[in-house]
């Protein structure tokens, strides 16, 4: 084990604690609640997106598991209750440790073929491991302030 892959498990397992906890709690109406604003997303898609995001790209491209995934689906998702998100977080966090402690840290600088399912949105083209591994942890940081708004918003709108 690195320092680099623990630093890199680090910052994923506190990103994955705050989604945890930034879900824990919300209504049904929480979180499926979308901002009046174009291209606006509810906490539920939001979330689903994140664990597609960092599946794809840490399991799937960084480490090269037979990973599918279904970038539109993560956008049309909804739920009641905030149980399950959290209880997937969780587990692909175990399931990200376990592929990261196995993988040969000489291998972060070689590029990996990304397939444009894996990807998402724009054309792929190849990365190292580490490029793939931070690209989830800026998305997730990113995403996470997306997430903080919104409950914002849908509080606010719950008590006005």
């Amino acid at each position: 084990m690195t320092a680099e892959i623990d630093l890199y498990l680090k910052d994923l397992h506190r990103l994955f604690e705050k989604l945890s906890s930034s879900l824990d709690g919300l209504s049904e109406a929480e979180l499926n609640y979308k901002p009046p604003a174009p291209e606006s997303n509810s906490i539920f898609v939001i979330a689903t997106h994140m664990m597609g995001n960092a599946r794809a790209w840490i399991l799937g491209i960084c480490c090269g598991a037979p990973i599918e995934r279904d970038r539109p689906a993560e956008f049309r998702a909804s739920g009641g209750d905030a149980k399950p998100l959290i209880d997937g977080a969780r587990k692909l966090f175990s399931e990200i440790e376990t592929s990261l402690r196995a993988l040969d840290p000489a291998s972060l600088d070689d590029l990996r073929e990304a397939r444009q399912k894996l990807w998402g949105a724009g054309t792929a083209e190849p990365v190292t491991g580490r490029e793939a591994i931070t690209h989830v942890v800026m998305h997730w940081a990113d995403h996470m302030g997306q997430i903080g708004l919104t409950k914002d918003l849908a509080r606010a709108r719950a008590t006005s």
